[in-house]
């Protein structure tokens, strides 16, 4: 696991993780087959931007503070596979992929936070961590509304 000597290291790190899910969700967004789907992904790419930008922010004025909040977690990704991701990818593929993505980094950012040597590396970590459980449950209650209850 790649070593973190300093916040900026840690944020630097972050800012790069958000361009990549940028990357990914505009991606996703310019081989969607509907309408729908493209509007979805572009504003999850705006959301991550947003997320960039607030790391940008922290990084620049050296100033972060952690806001401590309960996410509920619906686990639907606990219990789904997902396909590779392909051109040809259906909404509910897309989906099931994203929900492991934004669970993948937030194991991540959890995983670092118990790794972290200081304070404030630790709180920056779990502030992460808690970002990305935010992505994931809006993709979970995206996949109930559009998947599951058309099922």
């Amino acid at each position: 696991m790649k070593e973190f000597n300093s916040i900026n290291d840690i944020l630097d790190f972050a800012i790069d993780a958000e361009q990549d899910a940028v990357d990914f969700y505009n991606h996703l967004a310019e081989v969607a087959k509907t309408k729908d789907m493209k509007v979805v992904f572009t504003e999850f790419a705006q959301e991550e931007i947003g997320h960039k930008t607030r790391l940008v922010k922290i990084k620049n004025e050296g100033v972060f503070t952690l806001e401590k909040k309960d996410i509920t977690d619906l686990k639907i990704a606990d219990y789904i596979v997902s396909k590779v991701n392909t051109t040809d990818m259906s909404y509910q593929d897309a989906l099931v992929l994203a929900m492991k993505k934004e669970k993948s980094a937030f194991k991540l950012y959890l995983e670092l936070s118990n790794r972290a040597k200081d304070t404030q590396m630790k709180n920056l970590f779990l502030s992460l961590a808690q970002e990305e459980s935010k992505h994931k449950l809006r993709f979970e209650l995206e996949y109930d509304e559009f998947v599951l209850r058309e099922n």
